[in-house]
């Protein structure tokens, strides 16, 4: 009989790294946070995780997607259209005694949702704009700037990012969304675990599309 070893990643609470600032998060199974990064008013979804130093804010990351170090994610924003981009009139309470805080002003921040797709990647360094939507499968290069929409499958990179070619041809990316392989059980992804480690796509694909 052969004995079973305890994972390190578990179902039921995420892997937080020390020095992680988490506010207003939550996290799906399997999630690992990398140390020293930050995650505010966000949802990472189950198998997700981020390395070392990200900062992800006013962001919904769909399942299996891999954020590199020191990516940013849903950076906020300063009120360019006003008379000063200081702190001092929204975090007007670190100022002034008898000053509250712009809740208003945070809560237009936090509106304005990022939103990653399932099984992308997001490279080292890189940055995705707020209200930026990141399609599944995307690979998003390491140091780009995403300011616009990326479609499923697509690799881009650059500042600010453009499409370099897409991963696979249109039906194959039709194909791998309709299979949604990322929706599994647990014990079906370790059922499949050869077949992820060993086939193409296309191969993966005429095996398990029913």
């Amino acid at each position: 009989m052969c004995s079973l070893t305890e994972t390190r990643l578990k179902s039921d609470v995420p892997f937080f790294h020390p020095d992680c600032d988490i506010t207003d998060a939550r996290f799906g199974k399997y999630v690992e946070i990398g140390r020293g990064s930050r995650v505010a008013h966000s949802h990472l979804d189950d198998y997700s995780y981020c390395d070392r130093f990200a900062d992800i804010a006013n962001t919904s990351v769909g399942k299996f997607s891999n954020i590199a170090a020191f990516v940013r994610i849903g950076a906020t924003d300063h009120p360019m259209e006003k008379a000063s981009l200081h702190h001092f009139h929204y975090r007007s309470s670190d100022y002034f005694e008898d000053a509250n805080d712009d809740e208003a002003w945070f809560a237009v921040r936090r509106s304005r949702r990022t939103t990653i797709g399932h099984d992308t990647w997001i490279g080292h360094g890189a940055q995705v704009r707020p209200e930026v939507k990141i399609g599944h499968g995307a690979v998003i290069a390491g140091g780009a700037i995403v300011t616009k929409d990326v479609p499923p499958y697509m690799i881009v990179a650059g500042i600010p990012a453009v499409s370099m070619r897409p991963r696979f041809a249109p039906r194959v990316v039709d194909r791998l969304i309709e299979l949604a392989w990322w929706d599994w059980s647990h014990d079906c992804l370790r059922a499949a675990l050869d077949d992820f480690r060993n086939l193409k796509a296309e191969d993966f694909l005429d095996r398990y599309e029913k």
